[in-house]
């Protein structure tokens, strides 16, 4: 059996944490700006942090694990 939880966690985290997609913190004239589609060197340091935290998070502590076999 795989475990496909690691692969869906970080799939789903980049694609919601990808700066100026949803969300872009900070953005260019306030701090949360959302579905501008555009990016900064800031927020994107900031969103890798967020990112690497919430995998951490989902991944370490929690173990989300997600098996397909056959």
């Amino acid at each position: 059996m795989s475990d496909w939880g690691s692969v869906f966690v970080a799939v789903v985290l980049f694609i919601l944490l990808t700066p100026g997609l949803l969300i872009q913190m900070p953005g260019k004239s306030r701090f949360v700006e959302f579905g501008n589609f555009q990016t900064s060197g800031i927020s994107i340091l900031v969103h890798s942090i967020i990112y690497f935290a919430l995998i951490c998070i989902f991944l370490l502590a929690i173990g989300v694990h997600m098996y397909v076999g056959s």
